[in-house]
């Protein structure tokens, strides 16, 4: 009997690391017509130290070559210069913490990648190295959970409709991820033993500040216990986030207990950093958010509250709460209870058991128990 797959084209989406590679492998046991796609989204000085995309590119080629795939490569450093970084830079500016890995999945692998694919390409499908796997029922797309919860990406994925689902596939979605460092190694590919990629990929190996102050001016501040106390100076309000503990530089107080300092607000009107002692101190939680900027997956808009759980960050457990509409694309999120460092700009991502409904952007915390601590 024929593969029903065989006359159908997928491009995938080769990033140079060992996930993309195995689902490329992955594709071609189900019969699929597999080429690969190499996009470079960020324009670097090829004399510098942390440029990677040419060991990527090298590492792509050396997979695709072992497969007998055909591989393509393509330049969206224009797109991801106007579609993400500028608005990675104007959420910095005004004091927020942007993800702009989600605003890349939405802007340039499921878009403009995807759009290159079927139109250039002649592409049936995508495929990406993606930790999530989708369901299709009665003409509906669900975006799911990956088997391994602790490499599940769904929380990046949020923003794709059900269209863009319907012409994506996700072949490690199914795996845990030592299962798919064992194919590669099994293979020979050359990906096998790579590190998976930390951090924002434009800015690679680089100090966060470095990078960061090449690109905005920094503007030094007081930073102020929340009992109001000047207890020293920070560099720029966009270098800190909050729950962050490490390089604030107060340490060794002496009119201070020994206990570590953490960020727990942004006084953006005075250009104040706002700091507390101890992770478990009460200014680091909030009871609740509002979010804006929303994506269902099923694109329905939010007309009566509803009970899920959510994630205000990545690789953070499940939190219960309440979904209450304010309006098509406002909504305010109820705790069960109190959580520790919701952050403005980052993104608010909604469950309902193993299906990911979609999301938000963190637009400000709720504190229902005190006035916020930088007022």
């Amino acid at each position: 009997m024929p593969n029903i797959n065989t006359s159908k084209k997928v491009v995938v989406g080769m990033s140079g690391g060992v996930d993309s590679s195995v689902s490329a492998y992955l594709l071609q046991q189900q019969g699929y017509h597999v080429v690969g796609l190499f996009m470079k989204n960020w324009e670097e000085d090829d004399n510098e130290e942390y440029c990677s995309a040419a060991v990527d590119l090298a590492d792509a080629k050396a997979v695709c070559d072992k497969l007998n795939i055909e591989l393509f490569t393509i330049n969206f450093a224009a797109e991801y210069w106007d579609n993400v970084f500028e608005h990675f830079l104007s959420e910095y500016k005004a004091g927020r913490t942007p993800n702009p890995d989600i605003l890349c999945n939405k802007e340039i692998k499921f878009k403009a990648f995807l759009e290159y694919a079927a139109e250039d390409l002649g592409a049936d499908y995508i495929a990406t190295g993606h930790y999530v796997r989708k369901r299709e029922t009665n003409n509906k797309v669900e975006l799911l959970r990956g088997i391994d919860n602790n490499k599940d990406q769904s929380y990046f994925l949020y923003t794709l409709s059900e269209q863009q689902l319907r012409q994506s596939l996700f072949p490690v979605g199914e795996l845990e991820k030592p299962k798919v460092r064992e194919i590669a190694q099994q293979l020979g590919l050359a990906t096998a033993a790579k590190k998976d990629s930390t951090g924002i990929c434009f800015i690679g190996e680089r100090k966060f500040s470095d990078f960061l102050a090449r690109y905005l001016p920094a503007q030094s501040g007081a930073i102020r216990t929340v009992d109001g106390e000047v207890i020293g100076q920070h560099q720029g309000l966009m270098y800190h986030t909050l729950g962050q503990r490490k390089g604030l530089g107060i340490g060794g107080l002496k009119q201070a207990e020994d206990t570590p300092w953490y960020v727990v607000d942004k006084d953006i009107k005075n250009n104040e950093l706002i700091v507390a002692q101890g992770h478990n101190h009460p200014a680091l939680f909030s009871d609740g958010l509002i979010a804006q900027q929303l994506h269902w997956v099923n694109r329905q808009v939010i007309t009566k509250p509803f009970s899920c759980t959510v994630k205000t960050r990545y690789r953070q457990q499940d939190i219960a709460c309440q979904v209450n509409p304010l309006s098509e694309d406002k909504i305010e999120v109820i705790f069960e209870s109190p959580v520790a460092a919701v952050t403005p700009g980052q993104s608010a991502v909604f469950y309902q058991g193993e299906v990911c409904l979609g999301g938000g952007i963190i637009e400000q915390r709720i504190i229902r128990s005190k006035e916020s601590f930088c007022e």
